[in-house]
């Protein structure tokens, strides 16, 4: 868009007014994209919002379920259950990811309940959560892991559910581990508790 500006001076010098029209043009732009930065920021739905307490602080989880329906019900369903709350982040990589949701400790543990894959063409970013797995794509059941950072090599193969919104800053500072022992951590960070949002009360 461009932004003209006319005087009614002839004679004036031009340089007089460079300034009032940079700051024309500054705040023309400022008004023209002022809507889309507004609206570039969802509200969130408390039903489908995840409230994950660490030590450290809030994490703020928005659930996908137009992308996985099943695999947010079920985890809103172990949620409302305490199903999550002191469990362990038993394995963290620095840079990659941490991950949680074994009531073992060890990744060899779950609810019992599998779920089927809900691969979708959903990336893994940094604050991205999906759901962690063995070798059988089906094999999902309550562990799920919080990206630190783009994982390009995980898309399509794993079920994303949910996106970070806010308290990445408290995902970064959970215990890590070694990628030299897969990630496995001694005196791990603690979910303190996790809620759906909708179950909180003011």
């Amino acid at each position: 868009m461009k932004y003209l500006i006319y005087s009614s001076k002839r004679n004036q010098n031009p340089m007089l007014n460079k300034p009032f029209r940079i700051l024309i043009v500054f705040l023309g732009l400022l008004v023209a994209f002022l809507p889309l930065t507004v609206s570039a920021v969802p509200a969130l739905n408390p039903e489908n919002t995840i409230y994950l307490d660490l030590p450290s602080g809030r994490v703020v989880i928005q659930m996908l379920p137009n992308v996985a329906p099943r695999h947010v019900a079920r985890i809103k369903e172990l949620t409302r259950k305490g199903f999550y709350d002191g469990l362990t982040f038993h394995r963290v990589i620095p840079g990659f990811m941490a991950q949680t949701g074994d009531p073992i400790g060890d990744g060899s543990g779950g609810s019992g309940h599998e779920l089927k894959a809900e691969f979708s063409n959903k990336q893994h970013i940094r604050g991205t959560v999906s759901m962690a797995r063995a070798s059988d794509p089906n094999s999902a059941d309550s562990q799920f892991f919080i990206c630190f950072a783009p994982a390009p090599f995980l898309d399509g193969q794993y079920t994303v559910w949910g996106q970070v919104v806010s308290g990445m800053e408290f995902v970064d500072k959970i215990k890590a581990g070694s990628q030299y022992n897969n990630g496995a951590v001694s005196n791990p960070t603690r979910i303190v508790r996790m809620k759906v949002a909708s179950d909180v009360k003011p």
